[in-house]
């Protein structure tokens, strides 16, 4: 057996990663690698962050064998290592390791991929398109395995893979990259409606220029609370849906959206300060709708004074007690199933992606 590096020689990295003393370090939704791989024996063993046996929101990570789930584990151990593949002729297929949960509760490492002699890993290729999603639970896929609304959030039921940015990537064959945390904003986190006090301790724009925030650590250290380099991916397109958590605070006091507005875009004028040559696409409203008007006209102020045509606001329709939920009240599968479909079809439309 020998022992081989998850390095851009061998895999392709997907969203936002880190590599320190030869562990890849995961952080963010959708965070991960993808390989071709020929061979018979195949283990992937991980590293757990300081909170894994203790933590009760451990990192949730899949792995897939040509689009098949294979593995589905909570990571409970400091070192867990699975097998993949134990088979007595040789295969050719493509594997694929995604992180599920998101980046604030825990942060997963990839240490070492397993293979027999004979073995080879080679990345998987690129895809025709590069998409960066910015957002909040929604986009990472909060609930999505609870339809229980007795419950509350949990790293357990938080999958990616079924929520509606997910979803958009695979519909156009893109790449992509995924910042987003549940319960934040861009002016305010989410608050619960007894609490008239903002949550600034719940922003979006403070850690977008960074790898992913986390109070997951490795030997006392916050490993992913470094700047991301904007050159090891740049999309074509972003897609920001921000703007559900700020409404819990703003509740139609004019001063507060007032606030909305400026903050919204500062951020816009931030991401398109590091992503120069993308379009900007934002969308709101699968869980309300009540800030549209402020984000349009904060689009249309932003346009007149930068003169940045490339950008665009695409409303969704608010989901509703005939279309399901998940915890917490969470957009149901089929809500996001229909977000994607509207985002796939704007995406095309914009960009004249024929796929």
């Amino acid at each position: 057996m020998k022992s081989i590096q998850a390095t851009p020689q061998h895999v392709k990295r997907l969203g936002r990663t880190l590599n320190q003393d030869e562990i890849l370090w995961l952080a963010l939704s959708g965070s991960g690698i993808e390989f071709i791989f020929e061979g018979r024996h195949l283990e992937i063993c991980l590293q757990g962050d300081d909170h894994t046996v203790a933590d009760a929101d451990p990192a949730r990570v899949a792995v897939y064998i040509n689009e098949e789930r294979v593995l589905d584990e909570m990571i409970r151990s400091p070192q867990p290592c699975y097998t993949i593949l134990d088979e007595q002729a040789p295969r050719t297929c493509t594997i694929r390791l995604i992180k599920l949960s998101e980046a604030p509760m825990s942060i997963v490492g990839i240490r070492d991929l397993i293979a027999d002699d004979a073995a080879s890993l080679r990345p998987a290729p690129s895809k025709s398109h590069r998409i960066e999603f910015i957002g909040d639970s929604i986009t990472c896929g909060y609930g999505t395995d609870d339809n229980d609304l007795s419950h509350t959030f949990s790293t357990a039921t938080e999958d990616v893979t079924k929520a509606y940015a997910y979803r958009t990537a695979q519909a156009l064959d893109a790449d992509y990259s995924m910042v987003s945390y549940s319960g934040y904003g861009v002016y305010s986190g989410y608050v619960d409606e007894s609490i008239d006090t903002r949550n600034t301790s719940e922003l979006v724009p403070p850690y977008y220029t960074l790898v992913g925030f986390s109070r997951g650590t490795y030997h006392g250290e916050a490993v992913t609370m470094t700047d991301w380099d904007f050159s090891c991916f740049e999309p074509e397109i972003i897609v920001l849906n921000l703007g559900t958590n700020d409404n819990s605070y703003c509740r139609g006091n004019a001063a507060r959206e007032a606030e909305f507005r400026k903050c919204y875009q500062e951020f816009v004028t931030c991401v398109r300060k590091s992503n120069p040559n993308a379009y900007i696409l934002c969308t709101y409203g699968l869980m309300n709708h009540e800030l549209t008007h402020s984000i349009e006209e904060t689009l249309i102020s932003y346009r007149r004074t930068s003169g940045d045509e490339h950008i665009s606001f695409l409303p969704l329709p608010t989901h509703t007690d005939a279309d399901g939920y998940v915890v917490d009240y969470h957009p149901s599968l089929g809500t996001h199933r229909r977000a994607a479909e509207i985002v796939t079809a704007k995406i095309r439309e914009i960009m004249r992606w024929q796929r």
